[in-house]
């Protein structure tokens, strides 16, 4: 049994890249994860700062400090959230990645678009967590529900 083990143990390691060696694969729409903006995520959609192809750290709120567009398709009553925008100028395929994991959601018109595709980002890159959306040009509104920490860092890579 404990011999069993040992072999899972290997086999788990044998997958899982030495990220002081190893460089992470990044596509160019996430080339932006290299940079770092600072803002604050806001706790009303009025003032949610705008994100683009940069990697931006925001600072969030406290869960129930937050006030969602639309109720968050995964409430949360604890950890961190916030809201912040983005502008599509063409629509297609965009990618929202975030290096913690978080529940987000995309509104548009007061709807949330649902995501096509969800998964995690190139080993060693830092980027816990990319969902995919096809979008329509025009502003919408990213919600960060249940961080587990006060700040998350994210991208949002448009189509061009």
């Amino acid at each position: 049994m404990a011999f069993a083990g040992l072999i899972a143990l290997a086999l788990l390691a044998a997958d899982t890249p030495d990220c002081t060696i190893a460089r992470p694969v990044i596509t160019e729409d996430l080339a932006g994860w290299s940079g770092k903006i600072e803002a604050k995520a806001s706790a009303d959609s009025a003032a949610a700062p705008q994100l683009g192809a940069t990697r931006t750290r925001l600072a969030l709120l406290p869960f129930g400090d937050v006030h969602f567009a639309v109720a968050p398709e995964r409430p949360a009553t604890q950890g961190y959230s916030g809201l912040a925008s983005f502008e599509v100028a063409k629509a297609g395929r965009v990618r929202v990645a975030l290096d913690k994991g978080a529940w987000i959601d995309v509104v548009r018109d007061g709807k949330v678009v649902r995501s096509v595709t969800h998964g995690h980002g190139p080993a060693c890159s830092g980027i816990r967590k990319i969902v995919d959306f096809d979008l329509q040009p025009g502003r919408h509104l990213l919600q960060i529900v249940g961080a587990p920490a006060a700040e998350i860092s994210a991208l949002v890579a448009t189509p061009q």
